[in-house]
């Protein structure tokens, strides 16, 4: 049997010796790859962190001690640890493992996370309800070098750094992008600094200055520490962390377990904030990941042997969206592309190469990015700003103050909307119609294929009165061929593609297609079909004409009813005095689980056969 095979918590790994823990982190890489492979997932950041997620919980005495994982996506190997062994090949499937932590999954799951930045500002929080409560335990938080820029991080730091709260948070930086590892004279300066005896001759230092220097004992002390900080400075790369307040350490190696277990050994014994830089290499020990760990970070199903992704049948929207806009920029000067930290996500890796001096990745700052692209328009340039749905979210305060409120033309490009899989409730973009809607000044919109999309995105970028958003879907393109010319769609306008009787399907963005394919369905009912690629502003003419000729209602989209297209049309309808009947389908008011598309769609009545319930019920109310 193999040593993991035994484990199912985590104190079973306390008595291994380093050997075998060698062992182990090589049986995790194994499993890891065995079963993302068959399932898909982040593998890139799970490689990297499996000697550091050892080495922590070999250290701590979780669940009674506290993990807390930024983003989440590299938690495989916590949750191989855990308890979940066995259910691992349930991986990120329908009422299977999660691929980021869940506190309904297990208690050692502190806080639910998906988006970057949140984990010191939690672990924070819970350290102080640690204190308050008088209690005993450690707390960590573990963040990226990418998420650890953004702003949220940023203000943590700030006000962890001023307090004295015990509590360890772990750099893992897979980068390098705050700082090389300067070798061997960091890892010996940072033993001797790490050991209690030098902290214990810091505390007198520090206690005799104030003692023996009463009128001016602060005036020594600011020396005292501006001395040590410049000492540091010189020879590691924390100077930063120190002047926040931390107790700085590192970089280390995050893949030598000896190393890694000796400081984290040694961190449980200093007071106050700790902040220990970690060096790991993304994709460790496998080299399709290390080679290409942008394409690793988050994958689908590929062949471990061969390093090859499982080939796509069909163009994404996130490429063809990406191969069209470097297409319009080659004419037209003014239009940049912006993104944060998802270029190859959002299909923008082709315009970066072709137009470096037009791109902008700045990682994971959202906020930035929307604020970046208002300032851009102020001298005529065209940013269209390429973001998953749900990480547009964070961005939710500038969108209204410095882009709608000022009216400026930036064009939101919003990728992943609606129901994205695998990857759960924190990366379903469900909420984008509901948000941006209610937002004065702001055009929403939403093709029904990919043909419509080049439209639609082409007539964003020659739209000069205000900001315009364009959602669409994490699946690939419907296939029906593009014009050679792309055309301008008028604002507003709507598209009738049945004419029918009786009962009006208003679709939007996917809806339609499934819409589409449901009348197939039905028989000798033939309903009215209509693309409502607008979702602000509505086609006012056109739903009187659907008012007056009908008799019901149903609305279509792959987004939170509450405030969503539906909403929208009943409201029109309120403030008209239109009485007719609406039936909305879209998605429950509740938080929707990982899972295939097809499947969590199909619960939700989101689909072929849900619609055609549904009009048949209305048919025959009516």
């Amino acid at each position: 049997m193999s040593i993991l095979d035994r484990i199912d918590s985590p104190a079973e790994i306390k008595d291994l010796k380093l050997a075998e823990l060698k062992q182990l982190a090589h049986e995790v890489r194994q499993r890891i790859l065995e079963v993302t492979s068959r399932r898909g997932g982040h593998v890139a950041p799970n490689l990297g962190t499996v000697e550091l997620t050892i080495a922590l919980h070999y250290v701590l005495d979780a669940p009674e001690d506290r993990i807390i994982w930024d983003v989440g996506h590299q938690c495989y190997t916590h949750k191989l640890l855990t308890g979940r062994r066995e259910r691992f090949d349930t991986l990120r499937q329908y009422k299977g493992v999660s691929g980021f932590p869940r506190r309904e999954e297990s208690i050692y799951d502190v806080f639910n996370t998906g988006h970057a930045g949140t984990s010191i500002s939690a672990a924070f929080g819970l350290a102080k309800a640690r204190d308050m409560r008088g209690e005993d335990f450690k707390v960590v938080a573990v963040v990226g070098d990418g998420a650890i820029i953004s702003g949220m991080a940023l203000e943590a730091l700030n006000h962890l750094g001023d307090s004295q709260t015990n509590l360890l948070v772990v750099l893992n930086d897979n980068a390098m992008s705050i700082a090389r590892n300067p070798g061997a004279l960091s890892t010996y300066l940072n033993r001797l600094i790490t050991t209690k005896l030098y902290q214990s001759f810091r505390a007198r230092v520090w206690n005799f200055l104030g003692r023996f220097f009463r009128t001016r004992g602060d005036y020594f002390r600011g020396w005292a520490k501006r001395l040590e900080s410049a000492f540091k400075g010189v020879l590691t790369p924390g100077a930063l962390f120190e002047d926040l307040g931390f107790h700085y350490f590192g970089p280390i190696d995050g893949h030598n377990l000896k190393e890694l277990i000796r400081y984290f050994e040694r961190m449980k014994e200093i007071p106050g904030p700790v902040l220990l830089h970690v060096g790991t290499q993304k994709g460790h020990g496998f080299k399709g990941a290390t080679d290409n760990p942008e394409v690793f970070h988050g994958v689908g199903p590929f062949d471990p042997k061969s390093c090859l992704v499982a080939p796509s049948k069909a163009q994404s929207y996130s490429n063809f969206f990406g191969c069209i806009l470097t297409e319009f920029a080659k004419d037209d000067p003014r239009i940049v592309a912006i993104t944060a930290g998802m270029a190859l996500g959002t299909g923008l890796t082709e315009f970066r190469e072709q137009f470096p001096d037009r791109f902008f990745d700045f990682g994971i700052s959202e906020e930035h990015c929307a604020t970046f692209a208002a300032g851009l328009t102020l001298r005529g340039m065209k940013p269209v700003y390429a973001v998953y749905s749900t990480f547009l979210q964070r961005a939710f305060d500038q969108i209204i103050h410095d882009v709608a409120l000022q009216n400026l033309p930036v064009v939101f490009a919003i990728d992943r909307s609606g129901v994205v899989g695998a990857d759960g409730p924190t990366h379903h973009g469900v909420f984008d119609l509901s948000y941006l809607r209610m937002i004065p000044n702001m055009i929403v919109a939403a093709p029904k294929d990919e043909a419509e999309l080049r439209d639609l995105l082409y007539t964003a970028l020659g739209y000069e009165e205000g900001p315009f958003a364009i959602r669409y879907p994490r699946s690939n393109v419907v296939g029906v061929g593009v014009p050679s010319q792309p055309r301008e769609v008028p604002i507003g306008s709507w598209e009738k593609l049945v004419e029918g009787k009786k009962v009006a399907i208003l679709a939007t963005g996917t809806g339609v297609q499934m819409a589409a394919k449901t009348l197939k369905l039905l028989g000798k009912r033939c309903p009215t079909l209509v693309n409502a690629r607008f979702i602000k502003p509505l086609d006012e003419k056109l739903l009187e004409e659907i008012v007056k000729d009908h008799s019901a209602i149903v609305t279509v989209e792959e987004n939170a009813l509450a405030g969503g297209f539906g909403s929208a049309v009943l409201e029109w309808l309120h403030d008209h005095k239109a009485g007719i009947p609406v039936e909305r389908i879209g998605l429950p008011d509740r938080f929707i689980e990982h899972g295939s598309q097809e499947r969590l769609l199909a619960e939700c009545g989101v689909s072929v056969e849900g619609i055609a319930r549904t009009v048949r019920r209305v048919w025959q109310a009516r």
